[in-house]
């Protein structure tokens, strides 16, 4: 921010030119979280299952539980900012994406790179599955609990 000095990190890197689902998640969506996820939970997931499952299968693991545990923390603050008993919906939705990650780092293995969808198909496939419209969906939570924070209290 300009007038404080501080420069802040952007939230997010234009997730609708996303490619795939590794791209969406990993590399351009909420920022923040991702690299919290990675260095909290991928990273010791992986060395944990590195000696169950072998450096081949830990990543894949890995992303499974950085998936479960975003899941359950959305769940977490939903409960938080509505009172309302979790649903588990939302953490189904991430570990069906967390799954879809999974089998997706599988097929680039198996093709090594050698077969690869034109960014014409793969955005729109990738877009498509819901999780753009699912952020903006949460994104408008937070906001509408902000806002209730602030008639309570606007120093907080």
């Amino acid at each position: 921010h300009a007038t404080s000095g501080l420069e802040l990190e952007p939230p997010s890197d234009e997730p609708y030119l996303s490619t795939s689902l590794q791209d969406f998640w990993g590399r351009r969506w909420n920022l923040m979280v991702t690299y919290l996820l990675r260095h909290t939970v991928y990273k010791p997931a992986r060395s944990f299952f590195n000696n169950m499952l072998g450096s081949m299968w830990a990543p894949l693991a890995a992303v499974l539980a950085a998936f479960i545990v975003s899941g359950l923390m959305h769940e977490l603050v939903f409960y938080y900012v509505t009172r309302v008993s979790p649903t588990w919906e939302v953490t189904w939705y991430f570990v069906l994406h967390g799954a879809c990650v999974v089998v997706e780092f599988g097929v680039k293995r198996v093709f090594s790179g050698k077969a690869q969808l034109h960014w014409a198909v793969s955005t729109p496939l990738t877009v498509g599955t819901g999780a753009v419209e699912k952020a903006i969906e949460e994104c408008k939570v937070l906001l509408d609990f902000a806002k209730v924070l602030w008639k309570v209290n606007p120093f907080w």
